[in-house]
């Protein structure tokens, strides 16, 4: 079963890890270091980033080099989309609101 992108990106851990790999690629090691999390804890992270489809690992040697896939996140902002319009269409009316709440405190002065 896939996982859901919404569980997978909830979590603030992974979205530091996806934070970090947005920079390029990064080897566990170097992830451990970035965010201060112990390697076990990353690593379990890393699995569920993989299994969601938001990375993918290239081995080289004896390390592990993660990745970020941005298309699963293309189709999180595609979903967005709508909301975030709603918002700004309200963003927008609020600051008409304060506009004329300040020319109305100007006009009394």
């Amino acid at each position: 079963m896939p996982l859901d992108l919404f569980e997978v990106v909830v979590e603030p851990n992974r979205r530091r890890i996806l934070d970090v790999l947005r920079d390029g690629d990064r080897s566990v090691n170097d992830l451990v270091h970035a965010l201060d999390i112990a390697q076990p804890t990353v690593s379990k992270h890393l699995k569920t980033l993989r299994e969601a489809g938001l990375v993918v690992v290239r081995p080289q040697a004896q390390q592990r080099w993660y990745r970020l896939r941005p298309d699963p996140l293309q189709e999180l902002d595609a979903w967005l989309d709508p909301y975030r319009a709603a918002w700004s269409g309200r963003l927008d009316a609020l600051a008409r609101h304060l506009d004329r709440m300040e020319d109305h405190d100007q006009e009394q002065a």
